[in-house]
């Protein structure tokens, strides 16, 4: 197990911003750390990392307890924190020569070349840091927390400020690295999550409010299902609200309409009677997938 947190509460002054949360991350799984913002998920990535003590709790990397190793647990993580600080007077290969350094690796040359090559900087290494766009920034807080090849990568919004061209690539980057290291990484993207991930731990206001697949996690939202369905002819919203089993109706066009209900058998069943008894010709009736952000929206609103 390459991420154990068992019991773990972080508090400022009186607001409990990580309440006794507990779960592992096993060794090349990708985990999506997801929340609302103010929900815990920095400050949690910050005590697994050593740079935030925890006020109770205990903390395994490796193995290793962070507080009884803390300079050996941090040999094994890769850290990008959210707020990616960098020395905007170094040179590219100047800044990771020093992150290098600071690690004490051997071979610098060869290291630095291979991160670079790896996070896609080669066309701007040659430039300070403080010059480089916030896409190509990222790129280089990425390449520092791979430098030093950790078994734990922690990632929180890795993917900030990326055009849609460069969260592609980034993406395919965090899902090769997926394959021989431990990443947990948080996002605001649902869609990135769900490309990337094989497990989805979702944090509320300090609390753990989901921990599973994402496939189990749509399975077992029962309260999610929804119906999209287009009539021929106009109708009015309140007739489907009446129907048994449905917890809100929004009307997309005079004649189309999303049925949120707990029941998506029974309620089409009821939408085909309702047109025989109306005269109303379905254009079309279907469910809508669960999406991740359905869900999250579910278990955090």
């Amino acid at each position: 197990m390459s991420i154990s947190v068992t019991n773990l509460s972080k508090n400022y002054g009186i607001q409990k911003a990580v309440n006794n949360i507990s779960f592992a991350v096993n060794k090349g799984e990708i985990v999506g750390f997801l929340g609302p913002n103010g929900a815990g998920k920095s400050t949690t990535m910050k005590m697994i990392t050593g740079y935030l003590p925890a006020d109770n709790g205990t903390i395994e990397v490796c193995g290793i307890p962070l507080i009884e190793n803390c300079t050996d647990t941090k040999k094994r993580i890769g850290y990008l924190p959210e707020a990616n600080p960098l020395y905007p007077d170094m040179y590219v290969r100047e800044y990771l020569q020093f992150i290098v350094n600071v690690h004490q690796i051997k071979e610098v040359k060869t290291n630095i070349e291979r991160v670079i090559e790896t996070v896609g900087l080669k066309p701007e290494a040659h430039k300070k840091t403080g010059q480089l766009s916030k896409g190509y920034k990222q790129r280089v807080g990425l390449a520092a927390a791979l430098v030093h090849n950790p078994e734990v990568l922690i990632l929180d919004e890795p993917t900030s400020g990326l055009d849609p061209n460069q969260i592609v690539e980034i993406r395919e980057v965090i899902k090769n690295l997926g394959r021989e290291k431990t990443i947990l990484f948080s996002s605001h993207i649902m869609q990135e999550v769900e490309a990337i991930c094989d497990r989805v731990i979702i944090i509320n206001k300090g609390n753990i409010v989901a921990n599973d697949t994402l496939q189990h996690l749509r399975a077992n939202s029962s309260t999610l299902q929804t119906i999209t369905v287009e009539f021929k002819e106009p109708l009015a919203t309140d007739v489907l609200e009446k129907l048994e089993n449905v917890t809100s109706v929004t009307q997309l066009q005079p004649t189309v309409f999303n049925i949120n209900c707990t029941d998506t058998g029974d309620v089409k069943k009821q939408i085909l009677q309702l047109s025989i008894q109306h005269n109303l010709n379905i254009v079309s009736l279907q469910t809508a997938s669960h999406s991740l952000e359905s869900v999250f929206k579910n278990l955090t609103q």
